[in-house]
């Protein structure tokens, strides 16, 4: 049970074989998250040992695989086994005890694919179990910015992103700023064509798809404005003229938020039974095992999720 004063945080160390063992370990160690939260930590027991794991950073459950584990470090069916099984025991987990929230390490998705989980990443298998409407969106200080579609080919967009999608996301969206302290959240979204469209002549989807979102977001009384070009519109948000940007697309917020920020980017899934944050890089394979990765956003996630 946490101590009195802080939140229990169910940690999943990810993909074994990246950095993901690393990144939890190092934040753990970090004496602003040890005062802030009681960790249980979901993984692969030889590879967070291997990081340097010791039973007085957390709990640990264990997880394994019946298959071998590979002789280099890679996307592997044993990897997207193992690292799979770790969301679905700590989203039980945390579905079962109020107040406490999910934190993961980084997955890697080909690993996923290898072991034939039926989801692209997180967010899929949250929305599936544990809230439909769950919205991936990003955290950097004041600079906030959700997507209204996730990991999608860019030639499927102009199929994916519809009046309904945007509604549904700009809704939640809005939602989640009130919670973390906006009263009347104040929503830019972004156009999906350069320049906007230019009036239709790169596109029409502004005039017929997202300006109409935008309406009905405004008629749900939420303070929305746009579209506007992505490119103008971060410099904008950065000035402080908007609480949020909802974009079209995966990039579009990655991209701009990682010029932009100056403080560590947590990812947020809002809309769910439960809090769930996770660092905002992937699984390095490249420097895995080899005392290099920072922790900044591992520890930047584990705070906003104890303190929220």
């Amino acid at each position: 049970m946490p101590k009195k004063g802080k939140t229990l945080l169910f940690i999943t160390a990810g993909e074994p074989l990246g950095i993901g063992p690393e990144v939890t370990v190092k934040a753990l160690k970090d004496p602003r998250v040890q005062a802030a939260c009681d960790a249980i930590i979901i993984g692969e027991p030889f590879s967070l040992i291997e990081a340097g794991y010791t039973p007085d950073l957390g709990a640990l459950i264990p997880v394994e695989s019946l298959l071998a584990r590979p002789g280099k470090r890679g996307p592997s069916a044993w990897g997207g086994e193992i690292s799979f099984k770790a969301l679905q025991t700590a989203c039980k987990l945390a579905a079962q005890k109020r107040g406490t929230a999910v934190v993961t390490a980084p997955i890697s998705k080909q690993s996923w694919a290898k072991a034939k989980v039926p989801f692209t990443g997180h967010t899929e298998f949250l929305r599936k179990y544990y809230g439909q409407t769950a919205l991936m969106m990003f955290v950097s200080g004041p600079m906030h910015c959700a997507l209204v579609s996730e990991h999608f080919a860019i030639k499927d967009l102009h199929k994916i992103i519809t009046k309904a999608r945007i509604v549904r996301a700009g809704k939640d969206f809005a939602a989640a700023l009130k919670k973390l302290g906006s009263k009347k959240p104040h929503i830019a979204l972004c156009s999906l064509n350069p320049h906007g469209g230019d009036n239709g002549r790169f596109g029409n989807e502004e005039a017929k798809v997202i300006i109409p979102a935008v309406s009905a977001l405004r008629a749900a009384g939420i303070h929305a404005e746009g579209p506007y070009p992505v490119d103008s519109l971060w410099l904008a948000h950065a000035r402080g003229n908007f609480d949020g940007i909802l974009c079209m697309y995966h990039d579009q917020a990655l991209l701009g938020l990682k010029l932009a920020a100056k403080e560590p980017i947590v990812h947020v899934t809002a809309g769910l039974d439960f809090l769930r944050t996770s660092p905002t890089h992937g699984t390095a394979f490249d420097i895995a095992g080899q005392n290099k990765a920072d922790p900044a956003s591992m520890a930047a996630a584990l705070l906003f999720a104890a303190k929220k």
